[in-house]
């Protein structure tokens, strides 16, 4: 990743503290073209219920929907977290580009397993080990820790600080 495109994930983490602030999981997405224009970005909206409603998906589907399959595979998605399989899986079918994430799923894992939390009903898996052709940067220590916070906020019932 070139510093450059730091922005990008730092709004990936100002997305997931709206998340957090709005009841919801801190997952924050951004979908940037081969230029560096931002096309379409999202947050985690799985607190009604539906647990298919994260940020990378709905940046997939955005894309297959408003992108040739070039623009598709020129383009990188921005993440405050690492895709889960889920989104793995549909940023491969609809051919999206690079995902640079911020923390991974194994840091996350970590993090809940501190926490107390149960574990998810789907088990946390690499992007590599879904989509092995996907090109995956990640993690980016400079903001690991905020990221990290914020899901500390979520599980220890301090999200409205």
């Amino acid at each position: 990743m070139e510093a450059a495109e730091l922005h990008f994930l730092r709004r990936c983490v100002e997305l997931a503290a709206e998340a957090l602030d709005a009841g919801d999981e801190p997952f924050g997405s951004v979908l940037v073209d081969a230029e560096g224009k931002v096309l379409a970005e999202d947050r985690n909206r799985v607190a009604g219920g539906d647990h298919t409603q994260h940020p990378e998906f709905a940046l997939a589907r955005w894309a297959a929907g408003h992108l040739s399959p070039p623009e598709r595979a020129a383009a990188t998605v921005y993440t405050s977290g690492e895709h889960c399989p889920m989104c793995s899986a549909a940023h491969a079918w609809v051919g999206l580009g690079r995902i640079v994430y911020v923390a991974s799923s194994a840091q996350l894992g970590a993090w809940l397993a501190e926490l107390g939390v149960p574990s998810a009903p789907v088990r946390p898996l690499p992007v590599n080990d879904v989509a092995p052709d996907v090109t995956v940067e990640g993690p980016v220590p400079e903001l690991v820790e905020e990221v990290r916070e914020l899901h500390r906020r979520l599980h220890t019932g301090t999200a409205a600080d």
